[in-house]
């Protein structure tokens, strides 16, 4: 060995091609689209990229390789979604450090539309987020039912709550109970894990919550409202 010459560290190589798999505008593109935690076909997020096909597929091929996606097949169509949970953690907290400062400026209408609905509420892989999330967090947090002091918790009040409303949580593996996840258009931490994902679905399949358009936002319904301010005390000005 040569004098002074010091032996590389493996975790800075792994590192840097895990950094390099976010460090293109197209495999970025795709990766904050799969946060909706679907399942999208290579088509589907070609057109989302504006990108052709055979590029798409060399992208997807990358990020399936570096296990940030999960693929599967039926039929002709090649479908791919985040390979899980923590994936999508690490796509939203990196978001989240993009300075707002930084934001590309709407070309158009549509555009500003979609931008507008996305931080009203949206999805994050599996859980709410945008005004929509925060307004829940903060809801779940004033009546003592989430603890926000050394890290997200839901208290002994939350989870009975969360049985009276008929969410069930049913824990499987390692992930938490309830994990603060960083808003990156609030700047503040949602509610995330088991607690936030049981919300979200729930949310989803009582109608209290509906998706619009193709990307991950969502429009908190009549019902939803009804629902939200006699069970939490949310206020609908607080969801618009």
């Amino acid at each position: 060995m040569l004098v002074g010459m010091t032996t590389r560290d493996p975790q800075a190589t792994a590192l840097a091609r895990l950094a390099a798999l976010f460090a293109d505008e197209t495999r970025a593109a795709c990766l904050l689209a799969l946060l909706d935690g679907r399942a999208w076909t290579a088509g589907e997020l070609a057109r989302h990229a504006g990108v052709t096909a055979s590029t798409l597929s060399e992208h997807l091929g990358r990020l399936v390789a570096g296990g940030l996606l999960a693929e599967e097949r039926q039929g002709r169509h090649r479908y791919v979604r985040l390979a899980d949970a923590r994936v999508a953690q690490l796509v939203e907290d990196l978001a989240a450090q993009v300075s707002p400062g930084v934001a590309v400026r709407p070309r158009n209408l549509r555009e500003s539309s979609a931008g507008s609905a996305m931080a009203r509420g949206r999805t994050c892989y599996d859980h709410l987020a945008g005004r929509l999330g925060i307004a829940v967090t903060d809801a779940l947090t004033a009546r003592g039912l989430l603890e926000q002091e050394t890290g997200f918790a839901l208290t002994d009040a939350g989870l009975a709550w969360f049985a009276s409303a008929g969410i069930d949580l049913e824990r499987r593996g390692r992930r938490p109970l309830a994990r603060a996840c960083l808003d990156w258009t609030e700047r503040r931490p949602h509610l995330a894990g088991i607690a936030g994902a049981a919300l979200c679905r729930h949310a989803l399949d009582t109608g209290w919550c509906v998706r619009i358009g193709s990307e991950r936002a969502v429009k908190v319904t009549a019902t939803g409202e009804r629902a939200l301010r006699d069970l939490l005390g949310v206020e609908a000005m607080e969801l618009r």
